[in-house]
């Protein structure tokens, strides 16, 4: 399990970067493993299943990608909605740039780092911004589903 601080710098990260609030996951379990953290909700049941054999747990919350903490694009897909900051509304154009990997140029004003990817108010997933240009990290096949749907 992932110690308080660990637990206070990932979330905090989250509600700084992109005002998602920290309280929120103040009754989630965090684990680590490796290079990624797992998000579950606590339940009296965690005890009893405890005494399984388990691989895997929960939501992949977050990766370690270089110097930059990743949350996953199926966490911001879960929780974007409620990001006040670091947010992208594209047009259908520009999801259609970024399905062919051209980047999108922005005038964020913000440090350089993950945004949420929005397409008509619905979170698709994370951008990288580096110096007002941004490249997807929502995977190619993600981006082609989403990309037939618009």
């Amino acid at each position: 399990m992932a110690g308080e601080d660990e637990r206070h710098h990932l979330f905090s990260y989250l509600e700084n970067r992109f005002g998602i609030p920290e309280n929120l996951f103040y009754n989630d379990l965090l684990f680590k493993k490796k290079g990624s953290w797992w998000l579950l909700k606590d339940s009296p049941y965690i005890m009893s299943a405890s005494r399984l054999k388990i691989s895997m747990i929960g939501l992949r919350a977050f990766n370690r990608v270089g110097s930059f903490i990743k949350p996953s694009t199926r966490m911001i897909q879960i929780f974007g909605h409620m990001a006040t900051k670091a947010r992208l509304e594209i047009a259908e154009q520009g999801l259609q740039k970024l399905i062919n990997g051209v980047p999108l140029q922005t005038d964020l004003e913000i440090e350089n780092g993950y945004v949420i990817l929005n397409l008509k108010g619905r979170t698709l997933g994370l951008g990288l911004l580096i110096n007002g240009l941004v490249r997807s990290q929502i995977s190619h096949k993600a981006l082609r589903a989403n990309g037939k749907a618009v």
